[in-house]
């Protein structure tokens, strides 16, 4: 029965994984590092993506307060923008390190457990980012690539 159990988990796992493929990772990969660039260009890319989000759910900057998300340009949200993508920045980057991508996703998941958030802001999350992606990517964007590998990665990190 064990046996049985666990084989049926492998299947779960493999099959989560599997609209995410190597090819769609690849995609996110290689999107992902045209889209949010380096320097002052990912704090812009930041700010666009928060106030997408704030904009349409204004209620959420009160999960803020500590960075002062009722100014998102103020330095330490910036901060906070920088740690948030930063984490999204190593966790894409590892799409084709399966080991260390898992390890990277039990850390997040661990840190976001201490939080409580409710499993609907990571939906809105990745409503957002891929609502902000096509600025940067136009029609290269590889919209079903994005949508399954996001939802892979934020699946991941819900508690």
């Amino acid at each position: 029965m064990k046996l049985f159990l666990a084989v049926v988990l492998c299947v779960c796992v493999a099959q989560a994984y599997a609209d995410c493929g190597p090819l769609q990772r690849f995609k996110v990969k290689h999107q992902w590092s045209e889209a949010f660039g380096g320097s002052h260009h990912r704090i812009e890319f930041g700010l666009k993506l928060w106030n997408s989000i704030f904009h349409d759910h204004p209620d959420l900057r009160g999960l803020f307060k500590r960075v002062h998300g009722d100014n998102t340009y103020s330095a330490e949200f910036e901060a906070h923008i920088q740690r948030v993508l930063g984490g999204l920045d190593m966790t894409i980057s590892l799409l084709d390190d399966q080991s260390a991508f898992d390890a990277q996703l039990a850390h997040l998941k661990s840190q976001h457990a201490e939080r409580n958030l409710n499993a609907e802001y990571y939906t809105e999350f990745n409503e957002h980012l891929l609502g902000v992606l096509p600025d940067y990517l136009g029609s290269k964007l590889d919209f079903a690539a994005w949508k399954d590998c996001l939802t892979m990665i934020t699946d991941g990190i819900k508690s």
